[in-house]
């Protein structure tokens, strides 16, 4: 069921991040009544939604705005166990996303990406793939720009990238990617979703709309997304990082190719991923996919790899204090990406761990610590349960500042380790996100070089 029109309607958005301003302020440019509901007193971008005709509600969520709606939207970042919610159900109201409301407009094919670690880096490579081949590409989702404010720019020759959360796709109905991706899937977020498979079925439905004409591009490596995307209507094609599937993308050699019934085609040198650690090759592969599916060339992939050294706070380089490397990688915000983490050093790791938790086994990261790590430097309200995991494996260390778990890790390491954020946990205890979180990080590390 699609959207036709708003006009006149009883809208109401709830959540003032950037998902629930770009929805709002959409509806009110397509004729809707808009409330927007929020728990804060206040909020930046509150005058220019008032300039738009969005009547704010700020304090708390009333169920009498809820009931009388027409429609609500849900930001992602809003919990749907809210009684408002629940209130507006009850009179029948539709509840659904921005990610959904945003698709009901869009004129443009949706090429989508959904995983447990990953998701970033690949909707970003994607991206460049096919601007770099002369398609007309617009990125965000998760990341970026919201879909909601792509809508207006949207033509039947573009193509969106949107990187998409298990949050944004559990408000779905009709939400029907071209092209759809998974690429893992590991324990996360069960601070918010009840169980492990509340969350995984969250994901799943990135392909419940799909059919026979569309793609689904999964990793098969991982048999939970294998298990879980056999129930696709979808045409699937496969990537493997180990390389065990007859057909698909695998890296063979020092190349990157395609597998086919009748050969292998070879696509892109691996001397042209200028990326950290082995794990981000799985990325790399995924976006060749998309890539290759949606008509770019290799030489196009080429070139959109060319001076890409990954984003901000994914695996980047934030120094190097006498011989200690220090490595940003503040957005491995669940074990398995932290896990991912640590296995791209060879020796003398320090892992800085720790934040608020969001559920997960940090026993997880004893092998890979065992292996090549020096020490845990233990922060946040999870570092009780980081040294209840990781005691006897190395020496793990608490530190009650980002400035402290600087000092501290840069003395575990020496006189030639690696240190690397690599929190397995999210930041909202000492920070307003995970980027805060790695700028904080590397301005220590700045610090610490300065003071020699």
């Amino acid at each position: 069921m699609g959207i036709l029109s708003v006009a006149g309607r009883r809208v109401v958005v709830v959540g003032a991040a950037r998902s629930g301003i770009a929805a709002a302020e959409l509806l009110a440019r397509r004729g809707a009544r808009v409330t927007l509901s929020e728990t804060r007193d206040s909020f930046e971008g509150m005058d220019r939604l008032r300039a738009a005709g969005v009547v704010l509600e700020l304090g708390g969520h009333q169920a009498q705005t809820f009931e009388s709606a027409n429609l609500v939207v849900v930001s992602p970042g809003v919990p749907l166990d809210q009684p408002a919610l629940d209130a507006a159900s009850a009179q029948n109201v539709e509840i659904i996303g921005e990610l959904e409301l945003a698709s009901r407009w869009i004129t443009g094919r949706v090429i989508a990406i959904t995983g447990t670690k990953g998701k970033s880096t690949t909707t970003t490579l994607v991206g460049r793939m096919l601007t770099a081949a002369g398609k007309h590409v617009l990125v965000g989702g998760n990341i970026g720009v919201p879909l909601s404010a792509q809508v207006d720019q949207s033509t039947p020759d573009t193509l969106h990238v949107v990187e998409t959360s298990s949050f944004q796709l559990e408000t779905t109905t009709t939400f029907h990617p071209w092209i759809a991706v998974w690429l893992n899937l590991a324990d996360d977020h069960l601070d918010r979703h009840p169980t492990f498979e509340a969350y995984a079925s969250a994901k799943a439905r990135i392909f419940e709309r799909q059919t026979g004409g569309d793609w689904l591009v999964v990793n098969a490596d991982d048999p939970r997304v294998v298990q879980r995307a056999a129930r696709s209507g979808a045409t699937q094609v496969q990537f493997s990082l180990a390389g065990g599937i007859g057909e698909g993308f695998v890296v063979d050699g020092e190349w990157i190719v395609r597998r086919t019934a009748t050969g292998a085609e070879r696509l892109l040198p691996l001397s042209s991923v200028e990326l950290t650690g082995r794990h981000m090759l799985n990325n790399v592969l995924a976006a060749t996919a998309v890539a290759s599916l949606a008509g770019a060339s290799t030489d196009a992939m080429v070139v959109a790899l060319q001076g890409f050294h990954g984003l901000e706070h994914v695996m980047e380089p934030a120094g190097v204090v006498g011989g200690v490397r220090f490595v940003n990688d503040s957005k491995a915000t669940n074990v398995e990406a932290a896990k991912r983490s640590i296995e791209s050093f060879d020796r003398g790791v320090v892992a800085i761990v720790g934040g608020r938790f969001k559920g997960g086994d940090f026993g997880e990261l004893r092998e890979p610590m065992s292996k090549r790590g020096t020490a845990v430097v233990a922060i946040g309200e999870a570092a009780p349960l980081v040294r209840a995991a990781l005691e006897g494996t190395v020496p793990v260390i608490e530190a009650r500042s980002m400035r402290e778990a600087v000092q501290r890790a840069n003395e575990a390491a020496q006189p030639d380790g690696v240190v690397v954020l690599a929190p397995a946990c999210s930041s909202f205890d000492w920070f307003r996100d995970y980027a805060e979180r790695g700028r904080v990080f590397k301005e220590e590390v700045a610090r610490l070089s300065r003071e020699g």
